[in-house]
């Protein structure tokens, strides 16, 4: 729980993208902290869930067609700050996270926002031909150039309860005896959703210290894609035999249509995804990043074969 000295209090915050993963994780530390939500989304519904975190009138939803600048615009009449979550990898990328941003930087500043976060990546510095990473960058330029004091975050592998890099392994590993991995070696520092949505908050709190910066938000531990999902299998009570498959395999598997992996996707892992060590990281929001063990094991019952009645009981 945030100090009382350190308050959103009576702030209006626009959370874009607010019914996602990561956008329900923000939501959380906002209302924490006292402020009004706008959760901002392209389909409203989806985000209803998040009704029982705040309290009557602690919170609304917009519909916004955030490839359409009109729309974006209408978004923010009349907010003191904005957070931006928006991320995809279908659809047109260079709109979405690359002009769209710029937008919403926009209309921040000709409103009178007092803070801008906007929520990134760590990706390759070399991207050419990667759509989603060059996007990605345009979206930086695009905010820091409308809203010189905002603050962008670029957070690496994001893990969480109901989202993220355990749940997209935790169903395959739980169904399959034999699972292929793709990108074995590729190193990963995965990032506990809730510790973003902490920076986010903090970076709304002081813009004066935290504003016009980019900081890299990595967790503590350093894991190969093979470690990862060896670790899910063991916290599941699994003995699943992993398959590495080469790259040249895993590059043409990704260039196929309708593979859950596509080419962007690929060339991403294969590069890895940590910290490059340029920016400042958790220990500039005062946050020691919390690592996967913390929360793996009681995440994984519901995947093991008996579920909570999997464990022997020794009396």
């Amino acid at each position: 729980m945030p100090s009382p000295s350190r308050t959103l209090h009576g702030m209006t915050v626009a959370l874009m993208g607010g019914g996602g993963f990561l956008g329900s994780h923000i939501a959380q530390d906002l209302l924490a902290r006292g402020a009004r939500l706008r959760i901002v989304e392209r389909r409203p519904d989806k985000a209803f869930r998040l009704r029982p975190l705040g309290n009557v009138g602690r919170m609304q939803f917009q519909r916004c067609d955030v490839s359409n600048r009109a729309s974006v615009e209408r978004a923010l009449e009349s907010v003191d700050a904005v957070v931006n979550c928006v991320g995809s990898f279908e659809g047109n990328l260079r709109r979405v996270m690359g002009e769209a941003p710029g937008w919403m930087a926009e209309a921040a500043q000709a409103g009178g926002a007092r803070a801008f976060v906007h929520i990134s990546a760590i990706v390759p510095e070399s991207h050419e031909g990667n759509g989603y990473a060059t996007a990605k960058r345009l979206g930086e330029e695009r905010v820091r150039a409308a809203f010189p004091e905002a603050t962008i975050l670029r957070p690496s592998l994001l893990f969480g309860q109901g989202g993220g890099v355990i749940e997209l392994f935790a169903p395959l590993i739980a169904r399959l005896p034999v699972l292929p991995v793709f990108g074995a070696e590729a190193k990963v520092q995965p990032a506990y959703a809730g510790d973003i949505g902490e920076a986010a908050a903090l970076a709304l709190e002081d813009p004066a210290r935290f504003g016009g910066k980019i900081f890299e938000l990595a967790g503590p531990e350093v894991l190969t894609m093979l470690d990862l999902q060896q670790r899910i299998a063991a916290g599941q009570r699994r003995k699943t035999h992993f398959l590495p498959v080469p790259d040249g395999l895993s590059a043409l598997f990704a260039s196929l249509p309708g593979t859950p992996m596509n080419a962007d996707q690929w060339r991403l892992l294969k590069a890895g995804n940590v910290a490059s060590g340029s920016a400042e990281g958790f220990k500039a929001f005062g946050i020691e990043p919390k690592p996967l063990g913390l929360f793996l094991d009681d995440w994984m019952v519901p995947y093991r074969k008996h579920g909570r009645f999997s464990e022997r009981l020794s009396y």
